[in-house]
């Protein structure tokens, strides 16, 4: 039997070297929820944030089953903790599984230069338009395949407009970019960023990214960014990150 953890403590040992900010959302119960097979003294569990599910501790196959009744996409991004979790994750899911490699900043606020985030901020050309996500923009976000993630995590504008952050570039009243929250946990967000496929390559998304990054560390909070793919760290390391590692997923389909 599968049981959702309400006293993180129980299970925070099990990621006690993760430097995974949605881990740290669901540890900190801001955001996300938290699985283990055992209630009383878990030695396996899973985070699960939106398409992601990371696994830890003892290698558990009923875990590795497990769906919760309100993930309703059939995609998920697994997170195994050691090569154990994916090689159970690889031979249950077989031909619907495909592995990955994902890429992960340091987190460290001083290596941002304001000044270039702020003259990215100001190259937008003169016919888009930059702007916060209020809750129409919200509305907007989320109706649309491309940009619904940079909003969804969040069940409502009013809880978006408490945890998250988010700005995009319109044209012609069109929403054509963003970079917003993707999670929240104590300290920060997890950025997630995209673009219209017909407007990338524009310099849009760096722009959006600065403003997002700027805005945050005005007001204390870190904006962390782990990269799905090389072109996402590229963006990353122009914006002033740094790269710390790689390590493995698994996309895991027809879940």
């Amino acid at each position: 039997m599968i049981y959702e953890i309400q006293e993180s403590e129980k299970v925070s040992n099990l990621f006690k070297d993760w430097e995974a900010t949605m881990v740290w959302s669901c540890l900190q119960g801001i955001m996300g929820k938290i699985y283990s097979n055992e209630l009383n003294f878990p030695l396996s569990a899973m985070a699960v944030l939106g398409d992601f599910i990371f696994f830890a501790g003892r290698p558990c196959k009923e875990l590795v089953c497990y769906k919760p009744d309100y993930f309703k996409k059939n995609f998920a991004i697994m997170i195994p903790q050691n090569d154990e979790w994916k090689d159970m994750i690889c031979d249950i899911y077989r031909h619907r599984a495909r592995t990955v490699f994902r890429y992960a900043t340091k987190k460290e606020s001083n290596s941002f230069d304001k000044n270039k985030l702020n003259a990215a901020i100001v190259s937008i050309p003169v016919d888009y338009e930059l702007r916060e996500i209020n809750g129409s923009l919200y509305d907007i976000c989320l109706s649309e395949s491309w940009s619904s993630d940079l909003v969804s995590q969040f069940s409502s504008y009013d809880k978006y407009k408490r945890l998250g952050l988010g700005y995009v570039i319109l044209k012609n009243n069109i929403v054509v970019s963003g970079a917003s929250s993707y999670s929240r946990y104590r300290d920060g967000i997890e950025i997630q960023i995209d673009t219209r496929k017909e407007y990338r390559k524009k310099g849009l998304a760096y722009a959006c990214g600065s403003k997002l990054i700027s805005e945050c560390l005005n007001r204390n909070l870190y904006p962390s960014w782990d990269s799905h793919n090389k072109e996402s760290l590229s963006l990353a390391l122009k914006l002033g990150y740094e790269f710390s590692y790689r390590y493995t997923a698994i996309e895991v389909y027809d879940y």
